[in-house]
């Protein structure tokens, strides 16, 4: 797809990838970004910016867990920009402290509403707002926490490995609806969603060994991913994996896994090497 002129929505809009995506689209030409957060300032900087950019902003406090917020703002988004041809379903959360099996019931609901249940929302909508103009594409930001689990929070490796079931699913709508439907899962990522998984002014303690070790990534790094899922004509129920694994240094390893079949093989061979099995 050629972005410019094109028209894009993003969930989780107000900082991190999200903003960084909102950034690069309005580089690459794009005429409209609606952009949806439950943070208002951080979303008034990020419309800011790709205004200046060149790029029309629309704006909207959305509680992605709600379907009435999320159609809404999708129909506004429409009506304002007129049409849709980009959706980037990537707002998320994470249980943080206390860790599993101590995680307050409270946590593991928000969890699965934002990363799995609001995705699924954005989706769905976005198939018909697509639709409408013809075809379009779907990102959905899954991670590197669905390739393996995560014991200090399952949850949210469980609603990630879900965001990736929800794009195999998917694929075939490029057939039937001219929509290609792809995941980006980024490694450790310097976001402020790493810095307040604590008591929401500084990372976990469990996250402690793993940012000792990595050589974490930037925002930018991650929306050159998605820009490639977006551009990519070619690219439809692919995982793109952008990650920085200790040793590998600049640039990031970036792994493109097309089917089902390539990315549990990628999880066999994963594990095996985890295990240090041959």
């Amino acid at each position: 797809m050629d972005i410019n002129g094109k028209n894009a929505l993003i969930t989780g809009a107000a900082a991190g990838i999200g903003q960084a995506t909102a950034f690069a689209l309005a580089d690459a030409g794009a005429h409209g970004i609606a952009l949806a957060d439950l943070d208002e300032n951080g979303l008034a900087d990020t419309a800011r910016v790709i205004e200046q950019k060149g790029a029309r902003a629309v704006v909207g406090r959305v509680d992605v867990t709600d379907a009435d917020q999320q159609r809404a703002f999708f129909e506004e988004a429409e009506f304002e920009l007129g049409g849709l041809d980009i959706v980037h379903n990537n707002a998320g959360t994470i249980c943080g402290e206390p860790i599993w099996p101590e995680t307050p019931l409270e946590k593991i609901g928000l969890v699965v509403s934002v990363n799995l249940i609001g995705v699924m929302y954005g989706t769905r909508l976005a198939v018909d707002a697509l639709s409408r103009r013809g075809g379009g594409v779907i990102i959905n930001t899954a991670s590197t926490a669905s390739l393996g689990p995560m014991p200090a929070d399952p949850m949210y490796s469980a609603t990630k490995t879900g965001v990736v079931n929800l794009v195999h699913a998917s694929a075939g709508l490029a057939a039937t609806h001219k929509i290609r439907v792809n995941a980006i899962l980024p490694g450790m990522t310097q976001t402020q969603f790493i810095a307040r998984t604590g008591d929401g002014t500084k990372p976990a303690e469990w996250l402690g060994p793993a940012l000792a070790h990595a050589t974490m990534l930037t925002t930018e790094q991650i929306a050159e991913g998605v820009m490639t899922l977006v551009q990519d004509d070619q690219s439809d129920g692919e995982c793109l994996i952008v990650d920085n694994p200790p040793g590998v240094g600049e640039p990031p390893q970036t792994t493109r896994l097309k089917d089902p079949v390539e990315f549990y093989g990628y999880i066999a061979e994963r594990a095996k090497a985890l295990a240090g099995v041959n």
